[in-house]
């Protein structure tokens, strides 16, 4: 398949009716998984100037991407990590340096 055919799949399924209703999840996971999965989120949805972003990453809307990064904001203060995430955040961006 090409790229634009797999943008046209993903389009597609993105827009089955339904896609856009609110469910409720009543989730529970561990404060390590909930820093995590806030860490996976963010990382997959900054795009890295050295390298090429997945066909599904670039046919999802900003607006469902923002969606997602407040969804793992979310978890985090739910957990009681947004200070702690801030904090890991200096430390890594030092050690870059």
């Amino acid at each position: 398949m090409t790229t634009n055919d797999v943008a046209k799949v993903v389009d597609t399924v993105l827009s089955i009716p339904g896609m856009n209703e609110v469910v409720k999840i009543d989730l529970k996971i561990s404060r390590k998984n909930a820093l995590l999965l806030n860490h996976i989120i963010e990382r997959g949805i900054s795009l890295k100037v050295d390298s090429k972003p997945s066909i599904l990453m670039t046919s999802i809307p900003q607006e469902n991407l923002q969606e997602l990064k407040f969804f793992g904001e979310e978890c985090l203060q739910k957990a009681g990590l947004i200070e702690l995430r801030e904090k890991l955040s200096i430390l890594t961006s030092e050690s870059k340096q």
